[in-house]
C-alpha cells in the first residue's frame, strides 16, 4: 500500500504578533517545551543585554550566555558551556548570527532550539541550516529545525529599517530560486519537490504583492510569515534549493570577491533575483520585482550599492563557482564576459533608473 501522507518537519509553535516576547515563558510551558523554565538563552553583548534585563524577571530559571559573534568557534564554545548544566531547551535571542550559533550549539548538545529573532534580515530564522564563519571563510551546517519560532513585531519595529529591507529581498528572491529549480528539472532531470517549491514561491509572492510598507504591522506580519515558510520549505526539500538559485550565487560572489564592500544578504539576493529573471526572458516579472524592490528602498542596480557595471559583470561571471553542482539560469546560459556586460546593460535599460 502506498504511503499517502508524509510528515513535514516544522516548528511546534510559530507565534508572530506584537507583544509575543512577553509571553515567551507561558508559550513554552503551554506547549510542553519547557515546564521547568530551565532554559539556556544565547544573546549578544549589545542589544541582547537590554533584552536580558527586560526578560530576566519572566524567565527566573534561565541561564544566560553571551555570544561574541557568529563563528564556528563561538558556537562550539557555547555548546561546551551549556553541557555543564541540564536544560529543557536552548533559546537563541537576537539577530541571525546569534540564532545560527544557538542552532549549532543546540544540535551539538541534543536540545531543541527556540528561535526568537530580533530582526527579519533573512530566512535563516526558521531554516535547518546554521551559517557560521570558520577558518576557511564561511560554512553552512545542517541542524534540526527550531522547535518554536517567536517573533515579537514590537521588537522588529525597533530594529533598523535596513534589516527589514534585507528580509524583503531574501523573501522575494524565492521566486527566482524556484524558477531555477524548475529549469534544472526540465533540462537536467533534477528531482523537484512540488510542495517545497509551492511553499517557497507563495512566500515570495506574498511579500512581492503586499501593498504595505515596513512601518506597518500588517506588512511585517506577512514578511515574518514568509521568512518562516521559507525555512520550512528548505526542511521539506532537505536542502536550500527552494530558496537559493542564481540570486544566492550572485550574493555569495559579492561576498567572496568584495568582502569589505558587500551589501546585506537580502540586498544582494534581491538584485540578483531581478537580474536572473531578466536573463531567463521574464522581462515583465523582472520589471515588477525591480519596482517592488525600489518601493522598499532596495537596490536594483549594482551602482545602487556602490559597484560599477564592470564589477557586477565579474560577480556574475564568478557566481556559478560559489555553488558547484547547482544548476541555475547562469549555468544554463554559460555567458561570456561580453555577453554578461550586454545583458546587464539591457537589464538596466529595461527596468529604468
Amino acid at each position: 500500500m502506498p504511503l499517502l501522507t508524509r510528515l513535514i518537519p516544522s516548528p511546534v509553535v510559530v507565534d508572530i504578533r506584537p507583544g509575543a516576547l512577553e509571553d515567551l515563558a507561558g508559550v513554552l510551558a503551554d506547549e510542553r517545551i519547557s515546564h521547568s523554565g530551565r532554559l539556556a538563552v544565547a544573546v549578544s553583548g549589545g542589544s541582547g543585554a537590554v533584552l536580558r534585563e527586560r526578560l530576566a524577571p519572566s524567565l527566573p530559571g534561565a541561564t544566560w550566555y553571551e555570544v561574541g559573534g557568529g563563528t564556528l568557534d563561538d558556537a562550539i564554545r557555547l555548546a561546551g558551556e551549556m553541557k555543564a548544566d541540564r536544560f529543557d531547551a536552548v533559546v537563541g535571542l537576537g539577530g541571525g548570527k546569534i540564532i545560527d550559533c544557538a542552532k549549532f550549539a543546540a544540535a551539538r548538545v541534543g536540545l531543541p532550539l527556540v528561535a526568537v529573532p530580533t530582526n527579519l534580515a533573512h530566512d535563516g530564522l526558521c531554516s535547518p541550516v546554521a551559517t557560521l564563519d570558520n577558518d576557511a571563510g564561511r560554512g553552512s551546517y545542517g541542524v534540526p529545525n527550531p522547535i518554536a519560532v517567536v517573533i515579537d513585531l514590537d521588537i522588529i519595529r525597533e530594529a533598523p529599517g535596513r534589516f527589514v529591507r534585507s528580509g524583503i529581498g531574501d523573501a522575494i528572491s524565492n521566486i527566482s530560486a524556484v524558477a531555477d529549480w524548475e529549469l534544472a528539472h526540465r533540462v537536467k532531470g533534477e528531482k523537484i519537490d512540488g510542495l517545497a517549491a509551492a511553499i517557497a514561491r507563495q512566500a515570495g509572492e506574498a511579500v512581492l504583492r503586499h501593498p504595505g510598507g515596513i512601518e506597518e504591522n500588517g506588512f511585517l506580519q506577512v514578511l515574518a510569515e514568509a521568512l518562516a515558510l521559507s525555512g520550512i520549505a528548505m526542511s521539506v526539500s532537505g536542502d536550500s534549493r527552494p530558496c537559493s538559485g542564481a540570486c544566492h550565487e550572485i550574493n555569495h560572489a559579492f561576498d567572496i570577491l568584495f568582502p569589505r564592500r558587500a551589501a546585506s544578504h537580502g540586498e544582494q539576493c534581491g538584485l540578483g533575483a531581478a537580474f536572473a529573471m531578466h536573463l531567463r526572458g521574464a522581462t515583465e516579472e523582472a520589471g515588477q520585482m525591480a519596482e517592488v524592490l525600489r518601493r522598499h528602498a532596495l537596490p536594483v542596480l549594482a551602482e545602487d550599492i556602490g559597484f560599477s557595471a564592470e564589477e557586477f559583470v565579474k560577480v556574475v561571471e564568478f557566481a556559478p563557482e560559489t555553488r558547484p553542482g547547482r544548476y541555475t539560469i547562469l549555468e544554463h546560459l554559460d555567458l561570456r564576459t561580453d555577453q554578461i556586460k550586454d545583458a546587464y546593460a539591457d537589464y538596466a535599460k529595461a527596468i529604468g533608473s
